[in-house]
């Protein structure tokens, strides 16, 4: 089993909320929600946040967040996974920080201290609930190849991505899914789109999240989405 490290890209459209407690006070914190929120009930364990975003004044770099991630992990002995990120609401842009590896809720105002210390200006404070958005994150994948073109995430066992030959847009994606999902037995998975840098330029793929996803059925999803593109 070849283990691959890459830089990338996800999309993927969440109902997200504010967070409101436990953050530096008047800044702007969104908690995206477990995609399985469904099935294993949301916030059942209210102290660990799956993804937060750090709502930025302005737009860093991906070299600007993942050095001060390296660094505050050195220096406080964590385990985050920062990455760059862009939350598009209706027609507005936030810009923002997306952290992984949070341990509880209570910790968010202690980690955006460190970010703060390292030079990001946070956004200031909003409060919103359930509502709609498309998340841009540019990421590194940590990924173990299981079969070809199909790869199981490192560190998130219930993650898969499936590489595909060509690029949909956002809209093709949304109703491809409504349709293929809907023909589907088994609808309980979480389905996004993106794609990986590699040497050879860009390789279009899905994200898979279903806990114990078999081969079968990553290779009966990769190849529906193909007969479509």
């Amino acid at each position: 089993m070849a283990t691959k490290e890459l830089i990338g890209k996800v999309i993927i459209q969440e109902n997200i909320d504010t967070v409101d407690e436990n953050k530096i006070p008047k800044t702007f914190v969104i908690n995206v929600p477990d995609p399985f929120e469904s099935y294993y009930s949301r916030f059942t364990d209210i102290n660990k946040p799956i993804s937060i975003i750090f709502v930025t004044k302005a737009q860093n770099s991906f070299e600007k967040i993942l050095r001060a991630t390296r660094r505050i992990n050195e220096k406080y002995d964590l385990k985050l996974d920062g990455a760059k990120c862009e939350v598009a609401i209706n027609s507005r842009k936030l810009n923002g920080v997306r952290i992984k590896g949070i341990n509880r809720y209570t910790e968010i105002g202690t980690i955006q201290q460190y970010y703060q210390d390292a030079g990001f200006e946070f956004a200031r404070s909003e409060k919103f609930h359930d509502v709609d958005a498309l998340i841009r994150i540019n990421r590194f994948f940590n990924i173990d190849e299981i079969e070809e073109g199909i790869y199981q995430s490192h560190e998130e066992k219930d993650v898969f991505y499936l590489e595909i030959p060509d690029f949909m847009t956002w809209e093709e994606f949304r109703t491809y899914t409504f349709e293929i999902k809907n023909n589907m037995s088994d609808k309980n998975y979480d389905i996004a789109k993106g794609i990986f840098y590699t040497n050879g330029g860009i390789t279009e793929m899905l994200r898979v999240v279903k806990p114990k996803a078999t081969i079968e059925f990553l290779k009966l999803i990769q190849q529906k989405y193909i007969d479509k593109i």
